[in-house]
């Protein structure tokens, strides 16, 4: 955790219980790990909750650390990757040359049928502090320039962006006192699906502290911006988590939120999240002495900025391989994401797929109809990005379906039967929970009676008399004031024991209270996985083919290079028109492929005029090219 002693939050938590469901590591680990658990927008409903905790940095390390070292058929190396083996490429996939290992920075050689590389800020990564600037990918490490400067020489297309980190405070330099305290949750809710509860009591959890900046700190950033490089907008930074010198400059005369997290049980360090500066040491100590509660606080290490070489994931097919050199994954940093959490839900996934790729098996994708990390991906390598681009919410076109609560019912079975990724423990334990879920709803939903009776069985829940009788028992349960345990005191048999297994019981509300959206989004869900189902080939030349495209949709397609009929109607300016012409384009080689009946029966095509042979595997029907096509809303 070389930044911010915490995972989770708003949109991340999300990500973090997919990636969980996929069996990767970082749910555990935090369960294990954490100090002060809390679950963000809780006002609002449960598909949007945001699972976030501040974790202890020297335990997630160690239990990282054993886990991998544990893990059966895997060696670790530690050294500095400078250079790619290259071969020629394989004929039946796009690509001008084919990875086959690393070199190292002693010179020797490791050899790979697939290669995964998760960068972070070390790509030509330069520190700043102030006008000083330092090679190295983070403070007291080297970057990595030979790799950047192999990956520019094979034509990736080559971005540069910036972060920081604020600097860190001695604990006991700070007056706590008047100070407004945020208290973790109890109990606390675990990440992972397999954790019944976290490591710690709800008692012991630490607490997390709130001041604000002023305008005194302002004035010290105002009156010395021209010693500060970093701030200066030649570099992109992150929008959603601006270092203070940015935003003094975009919302000047403000007071801006720091929160004060401690690093863990017995560290004496404070982290002051929203405090990333990268001044001079001596000026960053004046603003962290102007602000309420820091008054005499000792900083341990100075804030900096990092500016780093990221690659337009643009470049890169939804399985996370490059299109550039075959068997060759990005994942990270390097796609131009920001956060622990898009950086794991990436590698889950590109790790999934190196493997399916040295077996010969297709790619595991996520639609952004299954997952949060599906609409990652597809943002990234559809749209690309020229900021660090942070997952939320509201990026999340079917958030009602998709909500924390449910990732293992949409996930791990995929993982378990496709990627070969999920344990056996994991999986039975979903199919467990599945069962029970069906037979759940099932049950409540067999448990019918009128109004009347309902308000006797269950006062305390004001039951609407407009409702059209009778109401079933999940139809009470979708009300704020019931729950499960209410209705199992109403109606013990067949209830008890759906009630006394606290996590069923808690998802059958969810189920509940979301029925009807889940009902009412099913059609629109529908519509985009069969979108998503026409694939487009990897090679197709948009400025060669036969079809009523403008100049600038070509140039669009061949730049983004979409893989799906659905991807291509999330590029900003391609329209509607063009994209039913490139419909069209289809349906007339499809017909020219099959001339006698126009129909195949393995459900494949080939694009001649593109000299592809990658086949899309989707019928189209005249119905779909005469009806009006609809871009997927972000």
């Amino acid at each position: 955790m070389s930044c911010n002693p915490s995972f989770g939050g708003i949109g991340k938590g999300h990500l973090m219980r997919e990636v969980d469901a996929l069996d990767g590591l970082c749910g555990r680990i935090c369960d294990v790990a954490g100090v002060h658990y809390k679950v963000l927008n809780r006002s609002k409903g449960p598909a949007v909750w945001g699972l976030r905790a501040q974790i202890d940095r020297r335990r997630y390390r160690d239990g990282v650390q054993k886990e991998i070292l544990s893990t059966p058929l895997l060696t670790v190396r530690e050294a500095s990757v400078e250079d790619l083996l290259l071969t020629e490429p394989e004929t039946n996939h796009p690509g001008k040359c084919q990875v086959t290992g690393v070199v190292l920075g002693d010179g020797s050689t490791v050899s790979a049928g697939s290669v995964i590389l998760t960068t972070g800020t070390f790509l030509r990564g330069v520190i700043l502090m102030g006008l000083e600037t330092h090679p190295a990918g983070r403070l007291g490490d080297q970057p990595a320039v030979g790799l950047a400067q192999t990956l520019e020489k094979l034509g990736f297309t080559v971005g540069r962006l910036k972060t920081g980190t604020p600097p860190r405070l001695a604990k006991d330099t700070i007056n706590f006192s008047g100070l407004e305290e945020r208290v973790p949750d109890n109990p606390p809710v675990p990440f992972s699906f397999l954790s019944k509860a976290v490591w710690i009591k709800p008692e012991d959890q630490l607490l997390c502290y709130l001041t604000h900046t002023n305008l005194k700190a302002q004035q010290i950033v105002l009156d010395n911006l021209h010693l500060n490089d970093h701030v200066r907008e030649t570099t992109k930074g992150p929008r959603y988590c601006p270092s203070f010198e940015s935003k003094v400059l975009r919302f000047p005369n403000r007071e801006h939120q720091v929160w004060l997290e401690p690093e863990g049980l017995e560290s004496d360090v404070i982290y002051p999240q929203g405090l990333s500066m990268t001044l001079p040491p001596e000026l960053q100590e004046q603003v962290i002495r102007s602000i309420r509660g820091l008054e005499k606080a000792r900083i341990l290490q100075p804030g900096y900025g990092v500016q780093y070489d990221f690659l337009d994931p643009r470049q890169l097919t939804a399985s996370l391989e490059s299109r550039l050199v075959q068997r060759l994954f990005f994942a990270g940093q390097i796609n131009g994401t920001t956060g622990y959490e898009e950086a794991a839900a990436q590698g889950v996934i590109a790790g999934i797929n190196a493997c399916l790729r040295v077996q010969g098996k297709p790619p595991f994708i996520v639609s952004r109809t299954e997952g949060y990390v599906g609409v990652l991906i597809d943002d990234l390598t559809t749209l690309g990005t020229t900021e660090p681009y942070r997952m939320f919410t509201s990026r999340v076109e079917f958030r009602m379906s998709l909500r924390p609560d449910n990732a293992d019912a949409r996930l791990t079975h995929r993982g378990f039967e496709e990627a070969g990724c999920v344990s056996q423990q994991r999986y039975e334990q979903a199919v467990q929970m599945r069962a029970a879920l069906e037979d759940g709803i099932a049950t409540l939903k067999s448990l019918q009676f009128s109004i009347s009776k309902w308000s006797h069985l269950v006062p305390e829940v004001p039951i609407s008399s407009n409702r059209r009788s009778p109401l079933s028992a999940f139809d009470i349960l979708r009300y704020p004031e019931a729950n499960m345990e209410i209705l199992a005191r109403a109606i013990p048999e067949p209830l008890r024991k759906l009630a006394e297994w606290r996590e069923l019981s808690e998802r059958l509300k969810i189920e509940a209270a979301y029925e009807w959206c889940v009902v009412n989004q099913q059609q629109e869900i529908e519509e985009v996985r069969r979108d998503e189902a026409l694939r487009l080939p990897e090679d197709i030349d948009y400025f060669a083919i036969d079809a009523s495209l403008s100049a600038e949709v070509r140039e669009k397609l061949n730049s983004s290079r979409p893989q799906t009929i659905g991807a291509v109607s999330r590029i900003p300016g391609v329209t509607p028109a063009a994209i039913i012409n490139l419909l069209r384009f289809v349906k007339a080689e499809k017909l020219k492929a099959f001339p006698q009946t126009g129909k195949h029966s393995s459900g494949k095509m080939y694009l001649k005029k593109a000299t592809s042979q990658t086949p899309i595997s989707s019928e189209i029907s005249e119905e779909e090219l005469g009806s009006t096509f609809v871009k997927t809303p972000l």
